[in-house]
């Protein structure tokens, strides 16, 4: 009996040595794996790499940010809630940008404090842009307490997480509308900010917010209040695509390329008895290229405890009639127009003065061709007819 017991015992120690070691191994060999890392690198503050959030870029203009972030090596992650932003604009920077560490997403409502708070506690961020944001002015009208929630309150909402996690740069995307109807042309960044609709007052309300506590701290802050966005990428990556049940108060280029397209009967401008030239509103159309470059420069060149605010526009107004015709030679379609009475919250003029934004930041808009900027944004727009659900 002895005997028998003293040869089952080395046995089963044995396997029991054995199957320690091949853990053992196990573990060293997935370590040293490329994918395998005991934290994520999006965690962790490493030298030599920006991480940004970027609030809202599943979105036209976040989308099109990400990518030059993305393009000029920084780290980003998204956060967006897709109530505006498209899954498949994500998922063509996912494809275009694969490397492990460049690109995350995360599916988030910046009216969720403690979601945020989370975000802000599992990432190590550099920088943020904060795109995200409801953003048609006669849509504010109709629906004044959601956008004061959405654009002010969730604003709040990311400063808190910023000052909670030690997050000390902000590039924040604001609007012409903050200036509301002014008395005279071009609007330079000293103009009386007089918002005439919710859109605009909602987010004169996040400037003022972000304004006083930057006072009180040693954060970095660009404020960009830019003009009418068009166009899209030049090589045909993104596009602009709102979701159908928003057409009507989208942008005034998808409703003309609706129109090219037979999506909708014809193009509606509405108001004809402005005190402009043509009797229709005139407006600075930006270039989303020439935007996005601005929010890089303004990210490079922001300085703790600094405040830099700034008109990102042409320069030049141009009317709707303008862009009318200018949308017709673009697409090469024969677009039905009616006029209609005016837009409520609306005003008849707006252009910007840019010396601001050129003589500090070195920024100037290169894609000023109203015509060249649409037939870009009308390549993508054929080549996707249902938006990002089609190829």
């Amino acid at each position: 009996m002895d005997f028998g017991d003293s040869r089952r015992k080395p046995s089963v120690v044995g396997k029991f040595t054995v199957a320690v070691a091949l853990t053992v191994m196990c573990i060293i060999v997935l370590k040293q794996s490329p994918g395998f890392t005991s934290t994520s690198v999006f965690s962790r503050h490493e030298i030599g790499v920006t991480h940004v959030l970027v609030t809202g870029g599943a979105g036209y203009i976040g989308s099109h940010a990400t990518l030059r972030l993305l393009r000029d090596n920084y780290r980003v992650t998204i956060v967006d809630n897709l109530s505006r932003g498209n899954m498949g604009a994500v998922r063509v920077l996912q494809r275009l940008f694969p490397e492990p560490g460049r690109l995350q997403f995360i599916y988030a409502d910046l009216g969720d404090a403690k979601a945020v708070d989370k975000i802000f506690s599992e990432n190590a961020f550099d920088a943020v842009m904060h795109f995200a944001a409801v953003a048609y002015v006669g849509e504010s009208t109709l629906e004044p307490l959601r956008y004061y929630h959405n654009i002010t309150s969730n604003t709040l909402t990311v400063l808190e997480a910023m000052a909670a996690h030690n997050v000390k740069t902000l590039i924040y995307s604001s609007t012409c509308a903050t200036y509301g109807e002014p008395d005279t042309m071009p609007i330079t960044e000293a103009t009386p900010q007089n918002p005439i609709n919710p859109y605009g007052k909602a987010k004169k309300m996040a400037e003022d917010i972000i304004l006083d506590f930057s006072k009180r701290s040693e954060m970095a802050v660009m404020i960009l209040r830019y003009f009418n966005v068009i166009g899209s990428d030049p090589e045909g990556r993104l596009g602009e695509a709102p979701r159908p049940e928003l057409r009507e108060h989208g942008r005034i280029s998808g409703a003309c390329f609706d129109a090219a397209l037979g999506i909708i009967p014809g193009l509606k401008v509405r108001g004809t008895d402005y005190p402009t030239a043509d009797g229709t509103c005139i407006r600075d159309y930006i270039d989303v290229t020439d935007l996005v470059d601005a929010h890089v420069k303004a990210l490079d060149k922001a300085q703790p405890g600094k405040v830099g605010i700034y008109n990102v526009g042409t320069g030049h107004g141009r009317s709707v009639k303008e862009f009318v015709e200018a949308c017709k030679s673009a697409t090469g379609a024969s677009i039905k127009v009616s006029f209609l009475t005016r837009r409520p919250g609306d005003y008849a003029e707006v252009y910007s003065d840019p010396s601001k934004i050129h003589d500090e930041l070195n920024w100037t808009a290169r894609y000023t061709d109203l015509r060249e900027s649409l037939s870009t944004a009308w390549k993508w727009q054929k080549a996707h007819p249902n938006g990002y659900g089609s190829a």
